[in-house]
């Protein structure tokens, strides 16, 4: 298990060239890459996500990547000419417009933008690329461990908020067994009470428990929920993202439970049936940064 939270941080250097590779993300309903590289660099930015890709499921993943190169190999200075004698020719007529000396020099117009620019070679370009991939590799690798010890750490609160809820679960089956003769019980005084008398009609009291049974039995929901916890833990030692299928197996749960709410007369599975809620709504929220 993944969380969707994490960071990862790799540094490198070959001669002459520095890279740095930093990728940070949180909790996403997709997955959404969004890579911050130096312009010259922006032509790989669809082999870094693919690479991302490739280890990473789901989670809002912001890559800065920094790159620099203090070498000469695989650098051409290019100088544009043509824009700077056109430069020239503009500043020249100015400084005679105004009757100031201009004072022209080949390093001052080399400054002026698109004037000198440097290229690099096609050759140099694969170098940079195998390069960045092994720095991105690294970085990688750091951030999905840091995702994978935050996925393991949230796996165990999520272990031991099921048990809590299996526990309250067995609890409300057993106050349930016996409901029904409760019932009848109940139901017999109040009609001897009503009625001021001992005898009591067994055919429409055994309707009205046929009724009562059929409306408030939550054995079915008891089964379910269950089924639902024995899925849920089976999907917490599975490898590769379980997010979204967890999330519904949550609704599936809260669902079931607020059925036993609504059929419960008894105090006692009330009380529980509201501690099973508080629970299940902690683990939608934890699941929430599950890949």
């Amino acid at each position: 298990m993944k969380s969707m939270t994490g960071f990862g941080r790799a540094k490198l250097e070959k001669e002459g060239r520095e890279y740095l590779v930093e990728i940070r993300s949180v909790n996403h309903k997709y997955t959404d890459i969004t890579v911050k590289a130096p312009r010259n660099l922006m032509y790989l930015e669809d082999k870094i996500r693919k690479a991302i890709l490739q280890k990473v499921a789901r989670g809002k993943i912001d890559v800065f990547v920094s790159y620099a190169n203090y070498g000469i190999e695989g650098k051409n200075v290019m100088i544009n000419k043509e824009l700077a004698k056109i430069y020239i020719q503009e500043l020249t007529e100015l400084a005679e417009e105004n009757d100031i000396p201009s004072g022209l020099r080949a390093s001052e117009i080399s400054k002026l933008p698109d004037v000198m620019n440097i290229q690099l070679e096609e050759d140099s370009s694969e170098t940079i690329w195998l390069e960045l991939l092994e720095c991105l590799e690294n970085s990688i690798d750091n951030f999905v461990e840091m995702r994978e010890v935050e996925g393991n750490r949230i796996r165990q609160d999520l272990n031991a908020r099921l048990q809590q809820i299996a526990k309250n679960v067995d609890e409300i089956s057993n106050l349930s067994t016996g409901l029904l003769e409760e019932y009848v019980v109940k139901l017999q005084e109040r009609i001897k009470e009503i009625l001021k008398t001992n005898v009591v009609d067994e055919a429409r009291l055994a309707q009205e428990t046929v009724i009562y049974a059929d409306k408030c039995s939550i054995e079915e929901e008891i089964t379910r929920i269950k089924s639902h916890i024995e899925q849920f833990e089976k999907l917490l030692e599975e490898i590769g993202p379980c997010g979204k299928k967890l999330d519904f197996l949550v609704q599936e749960m809260n669902r079931e439970t607020n059925t036993i709410g609504s059929k419960s007369g008894k105090l006692e599975i009330t009380n529980l049936v509201i501690d099973l809620k508080t629970q299940i709504e902690d683990i939608r929220e934890q699941i929430q940064n599950i890949e």
